[in-house]
Order: C-alpha cells, then structure tokens, then sequence
C-alpha cells in the first residue's frame, strides 16, 4: 500500500479539510467541491474508504452471499439433491473476499480522489483550534493543515469491548477479525445480538464453524426491530445448530497463551467462557459483538471547547453545536445520529452542499425537503441485516412510533402466502408489518423479514419520506409473480380490517 502523501508535502491551506477519509467523508469532500470552486483534502491515518469498505459493509456481505445460495438451492426441488450434501468452498469464499476489500489496498480509493479533484495526506490528524488541523505521520513529523471555510469530522467508531473479567485480556476477535477472519474456528462464542452477532452467526455457521453460541443480554435478537424480526431469526439460527442464549451474560474468560497472532487469525489457546448462571462453554475464539464506541477521545475536540470522548453533537446541517463560526461539522458514526453507512454518507451530502452554500454566501433551504437539512432522512433510517432470513426495517417501530405521540394503526401479512416468495424457496418463512399515521393515514414505519426482501426497503423508504397517503399506494400496482406483492397484500388487509371483514 502507497503510504506516501498525495499533495505537496509543503502544501498547508485548503478551503475544506476532512478528518477521516472513510465513505462518509469522502462523499462530503465530492459535494463541498465539485460544482463550488472550493478546494478540498481528506486526511487518513488508515485506508481511504474507512470500515465499511474493508472490515465491515463489503466483507460481511461478501462472506454471506454465498451462504444465502447454498442455502437458497438447499430448498429448490431440482438443486437441493444436487447441493444437498456440499459445503462451501472456504478457501474460495475467503479469497473472493479478499478480491473484494481488495486486499486491504487502499490505491484504487486513492486513484479515485485524486480523479475527483479531492487531496489526500496520510497522518493521524486532530484539531488544533479553529479550523486548524495537526497531523501526525507514521515516521513521527508533524504537519500542520489549515482550512479556510470548514473542516469536517469522520473519525468513525471503534467497538466496544464490555468490562467483563478476563475479557480483554483473553484478544478476542471484534467485528474486524470476524470479517476478515483468515482462519475459521471449530467453536466460536458470540456476545451481543444486535446486527453484527447475527450477520457474524450466520456465515461463520456456513462456513463450517461447528460449535457456535450467542449470548446475549437482551430477551430477543434484534432487539431494536419489531419483535418477529428477532424471532425469526432466532428460529432459523437454532435450526442450523447455533445455540442462542439470550438474557444471559459473560461473567469471566480465561484463555491459555492469549497473543496477538494478527487479524482474522485465532489468538491463542483454549477459551473458558462462564456465564452468569454458572455455564461454562469452551471455545477456540470469542467474538466480541456489543456495541461501538465514538473515536471522539484524541482528535483535539478540547482545542475548540468541547469535551473529548462520546459523541459529537450536531443540528439538521451537520454543524458542531457549541462551536462558533459555522465552520466545524461531523458526519457518520461519530456524531451518533445512525450508525449505518447509507447513513453516514446521507449526512455527508448535506454536509458538502452547506458548506459550499455558506461559502457562496447563499440562504441555506433548510425547509421541507431542502437541501440543506438531513432532518427527513433521519426520520426513515432505512437498514437491512442480512441474516437468514433477512430483516428490512424503515422507519419507526410499533412501539417506537407510539413513543413519538404518534397515533398508530398497524397491518401485517405473511410473506410466506405469496407466489412471489414460494418462487424463491419452497419453505419459505416470513412476515411483513407496517405502522401508519392515523391522522394522515400515511405509512411511518415498514418492517419486512424474509428471504430476498432486502429491495422492499427502499420502496417503504420511498413511501415513508414522500408521505404517500394510503389511498394513493392502491394505485401503485406490484409487478407480479414478487415479493413486491406483499404491498397491495398487506393495503389489502388494511382494507378488511377497516371494514371488519376479512381480506
């Protein structure tokens, strides 16, 4: 990996310096310069094209497509007495990975900002003050960058290793060694049973991990979806032989020869994890799935008056409250807002066309669906979780949407009734649930679980952030034989319902 400056090395002043060259900030740098006249540089310590591209998004879904196949074609007359007793190609599967993270490379992310017109100076960079950048680089010279209109945070997060005893001390894995792992286990031990713990349970099982145990502390799976959603998934993770235990937790780890053998790879000896009820299980490695914590400590926040640690609060432009001057901004993870990629770089749009609005000296549209504001797209929040079967959620649950005051009315339809999905596999299981505004009668929130409806979401999303009345939806005809037909289904039982009939 080229781990050279891409700008002269004397260069010190650009309109807009980007701390932290992940998608998000990468996405700011392209709208903030492109149409504006505005120079900008993004200043990375690690890979340009942050986590997502190489230890989290791209890995994970590169490892678990092949799993959903084999799975797939598992239960499809005409495939499942042809696969039915084959197993993944593991070497291949790590190796397409690999393709795919491009071998932890950065150039072509590189080659892709330079053609964009956008800089890159490698370095550990932090604030020094108002619009001042320090950056350290790896041989330990220090490089000071200063902004003329603003400079953008996309520090990211790190996860978050919980303060169990033994825990730290015994390395265990954290959703970079679960991604990139290089080497799979025998038996494997999961905390936590949000997205990571799921998604990691799904192809580590697939790909021939044959002990495997979440534990989680929460009664349910998934736990800020619907109910059903971690239900479902629950169920299908038991059938393949993983053993769930939720509303338990770790209570100590002890490990033989713990040492750092690098990423992906088991570190050390023999685990002995015991439970808070006194289980013991023993494993060859621990996945650490329980949270993330903002890379918010070192990167100089106290030099503009704010406090290091946890996240960094901004409005609807992305702009640092409690800095003056409308020139500091954060984006991403690091700002707490939704930790999801689609997210960050939602966030990162809005952020460039502001700041290229106030270098301008133009109104900012911040009403409606302006331009400069993110307000509507958070209040949607599309996201899927791409276990078996898969969970698409927009919006707000049932419950969350009754916390917001709002006065709800719910419908649901089982998507294993459709053609469409009995297409897809003849055991197929899942169910789809909106929440709707009474007082509009527009949908506020969808959630959909089931093989192959990942390409819903976006159609709810669209329903959610355009406000579509439900009368207006009847007319919008699903193309048949899809899942999509689960749209005028549940619009359907709607209708029933409102009647006191049946559909």
């Amino acid at each position: 990996m080229d781990r050279m400056a891409s700008v002269d090395p004397d260069r010190s002043e650009w309109d807009v310096i980007v701390l932290g060259g992940a998608a998000a900030g990468e996405n700011a740098a392209q709208y903030a310069t492109q149409f504006s006249g505005l120079d900008a540089v993004l200043v990375e310590n690690a890979l340009v094209g942050g986590e997502c591209s190489y230890w989290a998004c791209m890995p994970s879904k590169a490892l678990l497509r092949p799993v959903e196949v084999l799975d797939n074609a598992r239960h499809l007359p005409g495939l499942s007495s042809v696969v039915d007793e084959l197993s993944l190609d593991v070497d291949a599967v790590l190796a397409r990975r690999d393709k795919i993270v491009s071998n932890l490379d950065d150039k072509g992310q590189v080659r892709w900002a330079l053609g964009a017109g956008i800089d890159v100076v490698r370095g550990y960079g932090r604030l020094t003050g108002a619009r001042g950048i320090e950056v350290t680089g790896e041989d330990g010279n220090v490089r000071t960058l200063t902004a003329r209109h603003a400079v953008v945070l996309d520090t990211g997060s790190a996860a978050s290793i919980p303060p169990v005893n033994g825990l730290s001390e015994a390395l265990p894995w954290t959703s970079r060694d679960v991604t990139n792992l290089h080497e799979v286990p025998g038996r494997v031990v999961i905390l936590g049973g949000g997205v990571v713990a799921c998604e990691a349970a799904t192809w580590l099982r697939g790909l021939g991990v044959g002990e495997l145990t979440i534990v989680n502390r929460g009664a349910r799976l998934l736990a800020g979806n619907e109910p059903f959603a971690g239900e479902f998934v629950a169920d299908r993770l038991r059938a393949a032989g993983v053993t769930v235990r939720t509303e338990r937790t770790m209570s100590e780890i002890r490990r033989q020869d713990a040492r750092d053998t690098g990423v992906g790879r088991i570190h050390g000896g023999e685990l002995r994890v015991t439970l808070d009820d006194g289980t013991t299980i023993t494993a060859d490695e621990v996945v650490v799935a329980a949270g993330r914590a903002p890379n918010s400590t070192d990167i100089g926040l106290d030099t503009v008056g704010l406090a290091p640690g946890g996240y960094v609060e901004v409005d609807d432009q992305q702009t640092v409250r409690g800095v003056e001057g409308q020139w500091l901004y954060a984006i991403g993870d690091l700002c707490g807002k939704a930790q999801l990629t689609h997210m960050g770089k939602y966030q990162a749009r809005v952020v460039g066309e502001v700041i290229a609005a106030r270098a301008r000296g133009e109104q900012l549209d911040v009403g409606g669906y302006g331009r400069h504001t993110s307000a509507v797209g958070h209040e949607t929040v599309p996201q899927v979780t791409f276990t078996d079967p898969e969970v698409g959620s927009a919006g707000p649950t049932e419950q969350q949407a009754r916390e917001r005051g709002i006065d709800v009315e719910t419908v649901e339809y089982d998507l294993a009734a459709l053609a469409g999905t009995f297409l897809l596999r003849e055991d197929y299981k899942g169910r789809a649930k909106l929440v709707l505004d009474r007082a509009t009668d527009t949908i506020v929130g969808a959630t959909f679980v089931g093989t192959g409806i990942a390409d819903l979401v976006h159609s709810a999303t669209v329903a959610i952030v355009g406000k579509v009345p439900v009368a207006a939806l009847w007319h919008a005809v699903p193309s048949y034989p899809t899942p999509s037909e689960v749209w005028l289904r549940l619009l359907e039982t709607l209708h029933a319902d409102r009647r006191g009939g049946s559909a």
